[in-house]
């Protein structure tokens, strides 16, 4: 989700918007900074409040679980060992992409000027396989191949595949933190705006919906009112 935030944040303060998708250093750079940034992030709130963020959280929340550890503001003092010896394994993991990454950029490099006519077919299997599996039936290389369609004639028609994506992800979750906070407010809607930080929340999130309309208006105001002085002179 920090790759695709970052990309839209990119496209969207861009002075030349229409590169991107082209190659652009910022198209690339940004969202790859913020998917390094946001796997550290992550674990904030699984440590601090036993709150899984993504997939790998999740996964790793279970296995706390099954060793009969449960992440929260305790655990850092039950067991510093663990909570240190994770914080450790990051910075040894981004020093050993760092000595991968240098030697091997130019094979990276190369690997990207493989046709699509290759890599297609393989990118194509791989998604079926992924499809299947995710809970055995054909049903779901059904869903694949409709939502692919669909996403072929949405490029077609210049509609961006991000939103698209981040409501697909984020979707679940958002109902199921709904229905969760409905549940302990036994229906009540105003625990949303009840405390300071549910509330300032909401504000944020409102105020990033609302930017790009704000931001259009305002430009389309100065614009009209650069014409009326320049016709006035």
């Amino acid at each position: 989700m920090a790759s695709f935030f970052s990309y839209a944040l990119e496209k969207r303060i861009s002075k030349n918007p229409e590169k991107f998708g082209t190659g652009a250093i910022e198209g690339v750079a940004g969202p790859e900074a913020a998917n390094n940034s946001g796997t550290g992030g992550a674990l904030v709130p699984l440590f601090a409040l036993g709150l899984p963020c993504n997939v790998v959280t999740a996964i790793m929340l279970n296995a706390f679980i099954m060793q009969g550890l449960r992440p929260g503001p305790m655990l850092m003092q039950e067991q510093p060992q663990l909570f240190w010896g994770v914080v450790a394994s990051m910075f040894i993991g981004n020093l050993v992409l760092l000595m991968l990454n240098l030697p091997l950029v130019g094979l990276f490099v190369r690997v990207l000027m493989i046709p699509y006519r290759v890599l297609m077919p393989f990118i194509v299997l791989f998604c079926v396989i992924g499809a299947y599996a995710v809970n055995n039936q054909v049903t779901g290389i059904w869903l694949m191949l409709i939502f692919g369609v669909a996403g072929y004639f949405m490029r077609k028609a210049d509609f961006p595949a991000a939103p698209v994506v981040l409501a697909l992800v984020i979707g679940p979750m958002l109902e199921g933190a709904f229905r969760q906070a409905l549940t302990m407010s036994q229906g009540d809607l105003s625990i949303f705006v009840a405390r300071p930080i549910s509330l300032g929340m909401l504000c944020i999130a409102g105020m990033v919906v609302l930017a790009p309309f704000l931001g259009s208006f305002f430009r389309k105001k100065g614009s009209n009112l650069g014409l009326e002085g320049g016709l006035k002179k």
